[in-house]
């Protein structure tokens, strides 16, 4: 049986990616430019999966608006919405209609997998085992779910974040099932947390029995639920890009590595230094950008100099130029101040965050 479908999970609250998930899904904030649930969604099409779930946060407005019915990806879309977040396996309780009795992909949407998913999706149509995990090694695996593995790839054990783990290979967002999966989580119970764990259905699988194999994942996969983690695989997004001038760009700018400019953005009399990407209707004049760097739309640097960052959409620097490792906001701005010349002046939101050098 070959797996048409796929449960895209995109509820959460996002408490670690505050301020922006305030007013912006986890799952929304870009990297590369592109929303983090683009990222997934391109992934599972590539497996030639068009009907997809989406499990969202009551009434999940801004992930509607922004997915559409799918014809962006090829897809046919179907939302599912989520009261409040009560864990992984009872989002695929809240599925059961739309799942059927098909074999299916559950993918965590804040999830990304460089390179995609193809192997472990080929492996599962193999072998077709009751459930496939996609495994990666880890530094530190106590902050995970932990997944010990046979010989022949069959996990012998879960469990979640433990204090002593006794493997270094986790779980991570991408999970094979076959029609199992929904007796198992009809035996799941809430945990300490309220919620019905996955791990605790996958559990019940292997107490019965059951058929659980694992892939370990070579390639980089990134969960992108803190700042830190958005950073990281921003890097590695553009680190994989090849160069695009469609903008303007004039001839006293110099350009080093590989750097996309979008048809209607404009550089003048700077220095890009890649990887960068620049989206349509930005404008950047006197500055340093890069490397490691995404821009967003109809934003506007000027006398400024930024590096390792990501601006959001009409996000703005003016005359500062030393932004590194930095996140800016949609509509945000950076600008220096002749007001308070011997003291720093902030207007900084709720769950924010503001480094000074002293």
């Amino acid at each position: 049986m070959l797996i048409v479908k796929a449960l895209v999970l995109s509820g959460g609250a996002g408490t670690r990616l505050r301020p922006f998930s305030h007013s912006t899904p986890k799952q929304l904030v870009p990297i590369a430019n592109e929303p983090v649930l683009f990222h997934g969604l391109q992934a599972i099409r590539a497996l030639g999966i068009k009907e997809t779930g989406i499990i969202v946060s009551s009434p999940g407005i801004a992930i509607r608006e922004a997915v559409g019915d799918g014809s962006l990806f090829d897809m046919d879309i179907t939302y599912l919405p989520q009261d409040k977040p009560l864990g992984l396996a009872h989002c695929v309780l809240l599925a059961r209609e739309f799942l059927a009795d098909d074999d299916f992909l559950m993918y965590l949407g804040d999830n990304v997998y460089i390179g995609g998913i193809a192997d472990p999706f080929a492996e599962f149509q193999r072998y077709r085992p009751d459930a496939q995990l996609v495994l990666t090694k880890v530094g530190n695996p106590s902050q995970y779910g932990v997944a010990e593995i046979d010989n022949r790839g069959r996990v012998s054990s879960l469990e979640e974040k433990p204090a002593h783990p006794r493997s270094d290979l986790i779980v991570t967002g991408a999970y094979f099932f076959t029609p199992a999966i929904h007796e198992a989580v009809s035996h799941v119970r809430p945990s300490w947390r309220g919620e019905l764990e996955i791990t605790d259905a996958l559990q019940w699988l292997l107490t019965e029995g059951r058929d659980v194999r694992a892939h370990t994942c070579c390639g980089d996969w990134r969960d992108t639920g803190t700042t830190a983690d958005l950073l990281d695989c921003n890097r590695l997004l553009l680190a994989d890009m090849t160069t695009s001038i469609r903008g303007t760009v004039d001839s006293a700018t110099e350009i080093a590595g590989p750097v996309v400019v979008e048809e209607g953005a404009s550089v003048r009399r700077s220095v890009l230094r890649g990887p960068v990407m620049i989206a349509a209707g930005t404008s950047i004049e006197d500055s340093r950008v890069g490397p490691f760097t995404a821009i967003g739309k109809d934003c506007a640097l000027r006398d400024a100099a930024v590096e390792n960052s990501i601006l959001l959409d009409r996000a703005s620097v003016h005359g500062v130029r030393s932004i590194c490792g930095s996140i800016i906001g949609r509509g945000g701005q950076v600008r220096t101040s002749q007001e308070w010349p011997r003291a720093h002046r902030l207007l900084v939101g709720d769950d924010s965050v503001v480094e000074i050098t002293v």
